[in-house]
């Protein structure tokens, strides 16, 4: 029990305390009174803190269902803002500090929290789209310029926030923040929500006040690497693709890929799942439904728009694969096609729509995207096929020897083909594994196809080039020809003709020797012949490597070397350069959607018996087999002038332009590449320029260079100790890095995936497997009997070939939300007025090689590989487009 006496002692003390506090409380009162009557004299009677009412306008979208808005969040939204849990927002000063702050950091001065006006009474559009809100602040003259502000969600449902737009900040006029983020309920964040000023800093440049919140928030974007992420988490991390095959189901055990000499791959972003109960190195995987969910952090997520259109190709799709399958039941060949023609009636069928005047007003009035798509009025009946540009002007013209070398040059795989610079083609797998793999082509085989000029001299004139898809393919040939899929290793030699045209003169076909794989190749040499049994081979070897070319394509021209190479880069900005770095504002644009479609992918079509390994004749090798080609993947090798030189198609000549001299004139993918790559390298170097003045800068800068030691060590950390990296230690080596992420990025995936369809919609023109090899002696009457019916049984089945086109369909197309290089989502992405205008002149610059492109199309009498005998102009690098299967456009980003 206390005693009396201590309590009386602690009373005493008390009343002393309140005593001395009145006294200090009235000095204090005395001495502001004397302040306020001096300030009053001097300044005048109205002087007081002049607190004013800034006007400010919130631009957002609220959560939604596909295309319709999710009316219990709606509803639950508004009942919180009745019980006055609602959205503020506050200010942080990039000019006063707050002394206040419990940390030792000097911070920004917070101002008073706002609150969104009338969220009850605004109406929400029934489809979704944007909301404008007010919110009035009371504006304190101690802020001075906001660098940045707080948001606080207390609603019950996620909202995407696009931009705030001050009317007029004291001093400074209006002030307007671009955001284009989603902002979850305050709960799910351990920190409220940050968004700074639409203006870049290097990180020793930023003002001194607003440098805490910049280290904070990227300390979050880093998260703490443990534990499964979720949908609200803004975690960018890295993993192995270690969640490609089920170890619990003995048909799709697959190895990990990544993080091993074996198998070295670009790392992928990390979703934290659960391993698999038989392997905890796998991680185990999702539903087909389930995958719609899963992890990429939410700002990487596919928009409304995209995401209404993606499904609704994905239900068109089965559509598509269902009906001819239904047909084909009652066939006396199931799931083969009978004939060419059999083929051709996939583009005429489906559920026909009616035309006219009808058609036009309904689709007028439906609102929502997801419904417009699947009832589009383009030609297409519902569940129908587009007919294929191949085919589109002339029908049999794809089949032809001009169009199977043109394709090379001009078609979706143009980046293969290859100056021969000895002959014969030589090997260069080791010989204590595979034995002799080199060609057995010889002169006596080609001379008669050289115009009458001898092989040395043909050479010398840089006229004979190959396709070799040799030694990428033979280490696997006998794994994969132990399944149903029977394929050949095949080198291809062309000549280049006096009209600029390549005539395919030789085919090499290549199996591992029966006995043992040491022992070498067996080797069987093709050559163009137009009669007999001869013409019919001919034909089946074009066959064998156009197989080859689209397992090639799919897997590493499009696969590995756009989406799998670029995800790292995407991570690795998010984590270290923060969003008011000029490179993220340079580079931000050119990642959208990257993460989500690659997401997509290894659910759906890279995974144990997914869609690619159904389809394409790699099978279950497919992406192992890609590991092996990544082995030599070389960063720098990726620049567009320096893989031209390396394959031989073009010398550096200072007097040609862009530096180079194609030794292919009329190369139309190199042609136009070159002009797109100039003008993205223009428009980068007066970028960084403006923001780095020399060296010192670029190597005094921290952000910059723990994102290339992040990328180097852990995006491709496979790679990490080779030497070809660029040192980032000079204001070139960020032009140059910059440049060839952005061409990537969005040329070359342009150029490799928006023809797929036109090119390979029609599955003759590009089979994606074979099933037999060249026919024995036994065979040879069945081939001559029918050589388009053996031909049609040597590839792709339906089925397969049904799911490869409609696969092919949804990734050729662009869509409704698509943003193309030299546009940007926002006008005013950034407050730098040099920058914006240099990127205004890179927009007017892809105008002027759009009408060059153009230009070039119609004088195909002189360029023949722009046209090629299928009559289809070249315009997969023509920078713009609309929505649909176009055959052109290019995207800022790997987006679908």
């Amino acid at each position: 029990m206390i005693s009396e006496k201590l309590v009386q002692e602690e009373s005493k003390k008390m009343r002393e305390t309140d005593a001395e506090n009145d006294q200090q409380t009235t000095c204090t009162c005395t001495c502001m009174d004397m302040l306020h009557k001096i300030a009053n004299l001097v300044l005048g009677e109205n002087h007081e803190a002049k607190k004013t009412k800034v006007k400010g306008k919130v631009v957002l979208v609220k959560k939604n269902l596909l295309d319709f808005n999710d009316l219990g969040a709606s509803i639950l939204d508004r009942a919180h803002e009745l019980f006055g849990q609602r959205i503020s927002i506050q200010f942080i000063s990039a000019t006063h500090a707050d002394r206040r702050s419990s940390d030792k950091s000097l911070r920004g001065k917070l101002g008073k929290p706002a609150i969104l006006e009338d969220w009850i009474s605004t109406i929400t559009p029934l489809e979704v789209g944007e909301s404008t809100y007010e919110v009035i602040f009371e504006w304190d003259e101690e802020i001075g310029l906001p660098g940045a502000f707080l948001v606080k969600n207390l609603h019950h449902s996620e909202f995407y926030l696009k931009t705030l737009t001050l009317e007029d900040v004291p001093g400074h006029g209006q002030v307007h923040f671009v955001c284009n983020s989603w902002v979850y309920p305050a709960e799910r964040y351990t920190k409220d929500r940050i968004f700074f000023t639409n203006k870049a800093y290097l990180p020793g440049e930023t003002p001194e006040l607003l440098r805490p919140y910049r280290e904070e928030e990227m300390v979050i974007l880093r998260g703490n690497g443990t534990g499964e992420l979720k949908e609200w988490d803004r975690v960018y991390d890295y993993a192995l693709y270690n969640d490609l095959g089920d170890p619990d189901d003995e048909e799709k055990i697959r190895p990990v890929i990544g993080g091993s000499s074996e198998y070295p791959y670009p790392r992928r972003g990390r979703t934290g799942r659960a391993p698999t109960r038989s392997d905890p190195k796998t991680e185990s995987r999702l539903s087909l439904i389930k995958s719609l969910k899963v992890y990429v952090p939410r700002d990487e997520r596919f928009g409304h728009l995209k995401k209404s259109d993606f499904l609704a190709y994905g239900l068109e799709s089965i559509l598509k694969v269902l009906l001819p399958e239904f047909e084909a039941l009652a066939d006396d060949t199931l799931d083969e096609f009978d004939s060419l023609e059999d083929v051709l009636k996939l583009y005429d069928g489906g559920i026909k729509l009616p035309e006219g005047p009808l058609l036009d007003n309904l689709l007028e009035k439906i609102r929502f995207q997801m419904l417009k798509e699947l009832v589009r009025s383009d030609g297409e009946g519902l569940a129908k096929y587009s007919t294929p540009q191949v085919i589109e002007a002339e029908i049999s013209a794809w089949n032809t020897d001009e169009e199977f070398a043109r394709e090379m040059l001009a078609g979706v795989n143009p980046v293969s083909i290859q100056l021969l610079k000895d002959f014969p083609p030589t090997s260069k797998l080791d010989t204590e594994v595979y034995g002799n793999q080199n060609s057995s082509i010889r002169s006596h085989h080609i001379v008669e196809h050289l115009d009458g000029l001898e092989v040395e001299k043909v050479l010398e004139a840089n006229r004979l080039f190959i396709l070799d898809h040799h030694d990428s393919l033979m280490p696997y040939v006998k794994r994969i020809n132990a399944t149903s899929t029977k394929i050949y290793a095949t080198r291809t030699l062309l000549l280049l003709q006096k009209d600029g045209t390549l005539k395919p003169i030789a085919i090499e076909l290549s199996l591992p020797h029966p006995d043992d794989e040491k022992l070498g190749a067996i080797n069987e040499v093709y050559t163009p012949a137009k009669d007999g049994v001869e013409a019919a081979t001919w034909q089946l070897a074009k066959t064998y490597v156009a197989v080859n070319d689209s397992g090639v394509h799919q897997l590493i021209s499009h696969w590995l070397n756009t989406h799998a190479v670029i995800e790292p880069f995407v991570i690795a900005t998010n984590r270290q350069l923060s969003v008011l770095h000029p490179i993220n504002k340079l580079l931000h644009p050119h990642f959208r959607d990257t993460m989500n479609i690659n997401a997509a992918a290894r659910n759906i079509l890279i995974n144990s018996k997914g869609v690619l390994e159904r389809t394409f004749f790699p099978g279950k090798y497919s992406i192992e087999m890609s590991s092996k080609i990544y082995k030599n993947w070389v960063f720098p090798n990726q620049a567009l002038p320096v893989d031209l030189v390396l394959r031989g198609m073009a010398v550096e000549d200072p007097n040609a332009p862009h530096g180079l001299r194609l030794l292919i004139e009329d190369y139309p993918f190199a042609v136009d590449g070159l002009e797109i790559w100039s003008a993205i390298k223009t428009w980068v170097e007066e970028y960084c320029k403006f923001y780095y003045r020399n060296d010192n800068m670029v190597e005094n800068d921290a952000e910059l260079q723990s994102w290339w030691t992040e990328l180097r060590e852990e995006g491709h950390g496979d790679l990490k100790d080779e030497p070809w990296w660029p040192k980032m230690s000079s204001v070139q080596d960020v032009i140059d890095t910059c440049t060839i992420i952005i061409w990537v990025s969005s040329a070359l995936h342009a150029a490799v995936n928006f023809g797929q369809y036109p090119y390979a919609g029609y599955p003759p023109n590009r089979p994606t497997l074979s099933r037999r090899l060249m026919p024995k002696t036994s065979e040879y009457d069945e081939l001559m009997k029918d050589p388009k019916k053996f031909f049609l049984k040597t590839i792709t089945p339906q089925l397969q070939s049904l799911l490869s086109v409609s696969l092919i369909e949804i990734l050729s197309r662009h869509t409704s939300d698509e943003i193309y290089l030299g546009q940007r989502e926002c006008p005013e992405w950034t407050m730098d007025a040099e920058p914006l205008h240099a990127f205004e002149k890179f927009g007017k610059k892809l105008k002027e090689i759009e009408k060059r492109i153009k230009d070039l199309n119609e004088d195909h009498e002189r360029l023949k590989n722009r046209f090629g005998p299928v009559k289809m102009p070249y315009t997969l690098l023509h920078p713009s487009s609309q929505e649909g299967l176009t055959g052109m456009g290019i995207p800022n980003s790997v987006s679908i």
